[in-house]
């Protein structure tokens, strides 16, 4: 089965009944609507019946129709501009609550999330960064925030941390120059992916590092670059990108390797303590005797 269902579409368009085409060609020309139309509301829209529908999603080698709306879904996060993102969204929040949808689309994020996540992938990657000799974190665009946040953590952790953190493709190959075998590279990248992002896990890759890739499904262009995958939902609700799940995966992250470095991360935190002491970093505030 091709991860790209256009694809599977195209290839199998002359074996298709005459309904079936209809089906095809539809979502062909309209894959952004169609991915979130239930399998009725397709069948209107060509006009043929929704048992027709579910038949297509089989012949394609789904196990029904959900798994096939599913597919479209996770395939055109990628392709989306910005502009139809606002349509699609508009359509499928309608007049609900905005609030309401948007958490709880998150806390669905977080139940996928954690149900299909690898976790042998998961514990090679805790295990890889423990032993690495250097540490590099890249993240652009809206996923620039994830790469801060793990790379803020990493740093009281490990001192053989390198963020990159640049605007120009030229410039993030000058910081990851040295990569190389015993180093990792955490690349993070959601849809629309950025190619400097794609480009350098390429090359670290290429270099003979370790590369843990944090991102959304296997349709990602970083899936099949990287050693490790951590992946994590982050289906559009708007023009925004929901980074509940990734972040929900980086802190689980940070928290596993904090525990494989118990000692260090202890004594630095005693240091850190100490020096914000000396240094009236933060202000105490005394509580007064209620009693």
């Amino acid at each position: 089965m091709s991860r790209d269902i256009l694809t599977a579409i195209q290839s199998k368009m002359d074996t298709f009944s005459k309904g079936q085409k209809l089906i095809g060609r539809y979502i062909l020309d309209n894959y952004d609507k169609a991915a979130f139309m239930t399998a009725a509301r397709l069948g209107q829209a060509v006009k043929i019946s929704e048992s027709t529908v579910v038949r297509f999603a089989v012949e394609l080698g789904y196990d029904g129709y959900p798994a096939m709306q599913k597919a479209m879904q996770e395939m055109i996060r990628g392709k989306l501009t910005t502009v139809q993102r606002i349509e699609v969204s508009y359509d499928r929040l309608g007049s609900q609550d905005v609030l309401d949808k948007v958490v709880q689309s998150d806390i669905e994020k977080l139940r996928m999330t954690l149900s299909e996540l690898n976790r042998e992938d998961f514990d090679g990657a805790v295990n890889a960064i423990v032993g690495a000799r250097r540490i590099y974190i890249l993240g652009v665009r809206s996923s620039a925030a994830l790469s801060d946040f793990l790379a803020f953590y990493f740093k009281l952790i490990f001192d053989n941390v390198c963020q990159v953190r640049t605007s120009l493709a030229s410039e993030m190959f000058e910081q990851m120059l040295r990569v190389g075998e015993g180093d990792v590279v955490v690349g993070i990248s959601f849809p629309r992916y950025s190619t400097r992002s794609v480009r350098a896990m390429e090359f670290a890759r290429d270099q003979g590092a370790t590369v843990v890739a944090i991102t959304d499904s296997e349709m990602s262009p970083l899936y099949d670059t990287a050693d490790y995958r951590l992946l994590a939902k982050s289906d559009m609700i708007s023009f925004a990108d929901s980074l509940v799940a990734p972040l929900s995966i980086i802190n689980a992250l940070i928290v596993a390797v904090g525990r494989k470095k118990s000692e260090e991360v202890t004594a630095t935190f005693k240091r850190l303590e100490n020096i914000w002491d000396e240094y009236q970093v933060y202000e105490k505030v005394e509580y007064e005797d209620q009693g």
